[in-house]
């Protein structure tokens, strides 16, 4: 059952995912990111190993977040990143039930985020994202991507309209956000949770001289732009 919001809206948070280089993470905080983002999935074309996570981790100034994102990893991995990366944030990107997010992060000891992977066009009227919710209820928020081959990272955006109008729930919009959407992304889906905030990778990534998405290798421009465009749609909310 949808619920009435009521929660104060806050500052939208910024997530940056695909981090592989030390520039690129040097170029994230510069540019006022809150959380990055570590891929720990080895087919993914934008993977690290956990000793090249740590080591980027080990740039990161207080009070900016690691994150971990695992597919349907192993509680003995997701343990093994526990130990090399303590203060992280996990992200669960695959087929994980409540049980298995339950045992790998030792019943919720350690904070994680539940990945939804939402259909493409009308087919999203069809998720029951409050039910879902409900069921990941451990979950510290909830991010949204689009159902695509590969577990996400397809730079492809969901029909953000069609979500329910209220979910009792944090929520993190993903899928396919640029600085040219992220804008009135925000300012759809903010009013429908608790909080929220975005997460984006393919969206601030660098380009090759033939236009082609260089994955993994993010462009320093991109994110000091989409940075602004999240802030552009905070800025109705300052009083």
């Amino acid at each position: 059952m949808e619920q009435a919001l009521t929660a104060p809206i806050s500052r939208t948070r910024i997530k940056v995912c695909g981090l592989t280089r030390e520039c690129d993470v040097d170029a994230a905080v510069a540019g006022g990111v809150d959380a990055l983002g570590f891929v720990l999935y080895a087919p993914s074309p934008r993977a690290v190993s956990l000793e090249r996570a740590t080591q980027l981790a080990l740039r990161l100034p207080p009070f900016v977040t690691p994150v971990l994102l695992f597919v349907n990893a192993s509680a003995a991995e997701v343990s093994a990143a526990v130990r090399a990366i303590p203060h992280a944030l996990l992200q669960f990107h695959g087929d994980e039930t409540p049980e298995s997010c339950a045992l790998a992060t030792e019943n919720g000891r350690h904070r994680f985020l539940r990945a939804a992977r939402i259909p493409l066009g009308n087919d999203a009227k069809g998720f029951d994202l409050v039910k879902y919710a409900d069921h990941y209820s451990q979950a510290q928020a909830i991010l949204l991507d689009a159902h695509v081959d590969g577990y996400g990272g397809a730079g492809k955006a969901f029909n953000w309209s069609l979500l329910p109008t209220s979910v009792n729930a944090h929520l993190v919009l993903s899928g396919g956000l640029t600085p040219a959407n992220v804008t009135d992304g925000i300012r759809q889906v903010r009013p429908r949770c608790l909080s929220l905030a975005v997460d984006v990778s393919s969206g601030v990534e660098a380009t090759s001289p033939e236009g082609q998405t260089l994955k993994g290798i993010k462009d320093a421009e991109k994110i000091q732009r989409f940075v602004a465009a999240v802030r552009a749609a905070d800025a109705p909310l300052a009083p």
